[in-house]
């Protein structure tokens, strides 16, 4: 008895239920792909960053003068700054910690920059669904206006070390 191979299925035409999901699936990945980029454009959930070159220590050097400049107090040897409304802020990570504690103001434009000084790490605003990568070398330049007031926390969503959970950071919005 010879040895036969089996039939092959893949050689027949689609049956007519096939050819409606696969045309379903193909009509979905169209429309997605035409969202994504629309989203962005019309979408308030997708914030524009535009990203700049800078060396990690240019980075440290010009987040530690900001410190210096509105420093209003200290939480648990983090320093707590207060800039003037509408000006430049810097948030800088670094394992593990955000570093300042930012108090801004309900209703006002701050221009963020935000950067990390060793490793990748990444910024997830809670409880807000804001969420994306800071990288060292790369100065993240964010628009941000405060819409509500409270104590919002800052956490490191991408795995940079033994001390990861502990990198939570805070803006205070009053």
């Amino acid at each position: 008895m010879p040895i036969t191979s089996p039939e092959k299925y893949w050689w027949k035409p689609a049956d007519k239920e096939e050819k409606i999901w696969i045309s379903i699936a193909l009509l979905w990945c169209l429309v997605l792909t035409i969202m994504m980029p629309l989203m962005h454009l019309i979408g308030t959930q997708n914030p524009s960053v535009n990203p700049m070159k800078i060396r990690p220590q240019d980075y440290r050097t010009v987040s530690e003068a900001f410190i210096e400049k509105y420093k209003v107090g200290e939480e648990q040897g983090i320093p707590v700054v207060e800039p003037p409304d509408g000006a430049d802020v810097y948030l800088r990570a670094q394992m593990w910690t955000w570093t300042p504690i930012l108090k801004l103001k309900k209703g006002v434009n701050y221009k963020f920059h935000i950067s990390s000084v060793d490793l990748m790490h990444g910024f997830s605003l809670m409880p807000l669904v804001m969420n994306f990568q800071v990288v060292p070398g790369h100065d993240n330049i964010l628009n941000m206006t405060p819409t509500s007031a409270g104590t919002f926390h800052i956490i490191c969503n991408e795995f940079c070390g033994i001390g990861h959970h502990t990198m939570v950071g805070k803006i205070i919005v009053s």
